[in-house]
């Protein structure tokens, strides 16, 4: 779950994140020969393939154009489940490794999870990769199934994200906040005051995260906007390396100096103009906010969240009206610290750093103002997990 991410992940950024305690869970057992047998929780049918096959990409990712606000795709997320699955043999044999077994196995999720916004997709792509390498015996470490796990986003499926998701699903650790800086890889854990007190129990009492569903619910590769902003940073970053004599490197903002785009913003044109100025603002969010953070100012923390969300709305203009008003709503919610859209804002839910004691009063708070709002969508959420409270989590593992 990031709390400031969009564009800079997907651009070489810096980029701060923690997990929850809600997921997914696999479980599974060697299948004894090649095959592979899944079931789910949520979604109907049942997957088999072999391990032997050679998985090629599925995706129905074109270039999009840009004036073509309606350009639907085919790919049915929730229909093809299974490609998750496939797409992790897919990114095991394309880094060379040998699968001798499969697995069968069952996957469920925490309720209300799928498809809603949050990194439900990276934990699935990574549970699977557990899975798979556990069953023949496969050592990888965390770096390397985060590559793993962007390939099966990336090439696999054609979804144009970073590497934030997985890497906090892999790489956190309880009560930390993970900073990591997606051009060069380099990651590091910023434990709160409290836990470096050792104050574990201390550190739940002081807050709680909600996690509030708009009842929108689409499949990320279905949605042009998505994978639209990201060439549109790459073009704001093309005139600004331009403009600053080094058009011949990759076209990522992270690779445009901010003296530089203090210097030539004025080249951009206004959409792409507004897409820099949200990069580079939330870099400075990320600094500032890993210094809230250490320094246990959950306040500042919270502010620092709250000003993401609104430059995701205004600059990266990303969010439904559904989304928004959530989002609003959320911010005026009692003991809120900070809220913001979770992920790109193209999917269904919001998330918030609330006061621990506040945090029931809260959840009750956004459910009834959102259900004067868009009483359609509210009716269609089940209210016991329309608006969840959890806590800090942990990395995946098998168990």
């Amino acid at each position: 779950m990031g709390w400031f991410c969009w564009p800079s992940e997907a651009e070489g950024g810096m980029v701060s994140a923690m997990t929850i305690n809600r997921g997914v869970l696999l479980g599974f057992i060697p299948s004894g020969d090649s095959q592979v047998v899944l079931r789910s929780g949520q979604f109907k049918g049942e997957v088999k393939f072999s391990v032997n096959e050679t998985q090629r990409p599925r995706h129905a990712i074109g270039v999009f154009d840009k004036n073509d606000a309606n350009d639907s795709l085919k790919l049915d997320e929730e229909c093809k489940w299974g490609n998750y699955a496939r797409g992790a043999l897919y990114a095991l044999q394309n880094q060379g490794n040998h699968l001798f077994q499969g697995i069968i196995g069952y996957m469920r999720g925490s309720e209300g999870l799928d498809s809603s916004g949050l990194s439900s997709s990276a934990a699935v792509g990574v549970a699977y990769l557990l899975a798979l390498e556990s069953a023949n015996n496969l050592v990888v470490s965390p770096d390397k199934n985060i590559e793993y796990d962007r390939l099966i986003e990336n090439e696999y499926l054609g979804l144009r994200n970073g590497i934030l998701d997985q890497s906090a699903i892999l790489l956190s650790s309880h009560g930390c906040l993970l900073c990591m800086n997606c051009k060069t890889k380099e990651h590091k854990l910023i434990p709160s005051p409290e836990l470096l007190k050792d104050q574990k129990t201390e550190l739940q009492k002081t807050y709680k995260i909600l996690v509030a569903f708009s009842g929108l619910k689409h499949a990320l590769t279905k949605s042009p906007g998505y994978n639209r902003r990201v060439s549109e940073c790459q073009e704001a970053a093309k005139v600004l390396l331009n403009a600053s004599g080094i058009g011949q490197v990759e076209p990522l903002l992270s690779n445009v100096e901010l003296e530089a785009y203090q210097a030539h913003r004025s080249k951009l044109e206004p959409n792409l103009a507004k897409r820099a100025e949200h990069y580079f603002s939330e870099n400075l969010r990320v600094i500032k906010g890993l210094e809230a953070w250490a320094s246990g100012k959950l306040e500042d923390f919270g502010m620092l969240i709250t000003a993401s969300g609104l430059s995701s709305i205004k600059n990266y203009e990303c969010g439904s009206e559904q989304l928004i008003q959530l989002y609003e709503v959320l911010v005026k919610a009692p003991g809120v610290f900070g809220a913001r859209f979770s992920g790109a804002g193209f999917r269904g839910c919001c998330i918030a750093l609330v006061d621990a004691k506040h945090a029931t009063e809260a959840a009750s708070f956004v459910k009834r103002e959102y259900k004067k709002l868009q009483p359609e969508l509210a009716s269609q959420l089940n209210q016991d997990t329309a608006v969840l409270i959890c806590e800090a989590g942990d990395s995946a593992r098998v168990i």
